[in-house]
């Protein structure tokens, strides 16, 4: 593809860097990438997504936007309540970036549709906010060996991991092998969520999604990000491989996405 004028002027600050340059914007306008939840994570990560130049960004969720989503999730606005967050977010981003191509799927994932999804993207982000999601999409990207960036929020912390063990990295299980028993965790709507830590780690998704279609950095598919916003500090740490890992492991337990998942929220 060439670009036009107006792309080189938009796309101007990643072109000049030696990193990206032009190759690596057609990289970016050429990547696709599905999102799971258009809320307090989706929603930073699409907008950054989307302004990098992504060619294709989907948003999948079930939900319509309420009042008090607006405290975290950017994506929305007063005048789109009650809308479906989907069709929401989808006319901020092509009024952000009206270049780029945006899919919208008004429905829950669940272990009977994901598959259907997952052929048409390279990466996904996990955006949800209930455990069962996350172990749904992490085995869902293991059997179609796509690349998940997962995040997550607490109150004041967040956790950031890339996951791609069909590179040889460890899976979602390696560092939770299974999810807790439901009422185990409170939710976000009984222990609360700061706003802004939602900012933070969406965008560092959509920093580590960038970093993964362009193939610079370091890759976070064998350590974990913890951020206490409190504190303002950062730490990582290891995330090796779990040799008894019941999904990526030698002999695994879990070979098909089956239908155990039900839904416990929180991290």
């Amino acid at each position: 593809m060439n670009f036009t004028d107006a792309q080189i002027q938009r796309y101007s600050r990643h072109i000049i860097l030696p990193e990206v340059g032009g190759k690596g914007q057609k990289k970016l306008a050429h990547a696709k990438v599905l999102l799971i939840g258009a809320g307090g994570l989706g929603s930073p990560a699409a907008l950054y997504l989307t302004a990098a130049g992504v060619g294709t960004v989907g948003l999948m969720d079930g939900d319509v936007v309420d009042l008090s989503n607006l405290q975290r999730q950017i994506l929305h606005t007063t005048a789109t309540i009650n809308q479906p967050k989907v069709e929401s977010g989808r006319k901020m981003l092509t009024a952000l970036n009206p270049e780029i191509t945006v899919n919208t799927y008004q429905e829950t994932v669940t272990a009977e549709n994901i598959m259907g999804f997952l052929p048409d993207y390279d990466i996904v982000l996990d955006g949800s906010d209930n455990f069962a999601t996350r172990f749904l999409v992490n085995d869902a990207c293991f059997f179609a060996k796509k690349t998940l960036i997962s995040a997550s929020m607490f109150r004041f912390e967040g956790q950031l991991t890339t996951i791609k063990p069909h590179a040889g990295y460890p899976c979602y299980r390696c560092l939770y092998p299974e999810p807790p028993p439901a009422g185990l965790v409170p939710n976000c709507q009984e222990a609360g969520v700061l706003g802004v830590l939602a900012g933070t780690m969406g965008i560092l998704q959509a920093s580590e999604a960038i970093k993964e279609i362009l193939g610079i950095g370091e890759t976070m598919a064998d350590r974990l990000l913890i951020y206490d916003a409190l504190e303002m500090k950062f730490r990582k740490v290891s995330r090796p491989k779990d040799p008894a890992c019941p999904l990526c492991g030698p002999h695994p337990t879990i070979t098909d996405l089956g239908s155990n998942y039900s839904v416990t929220c929180s991290i």
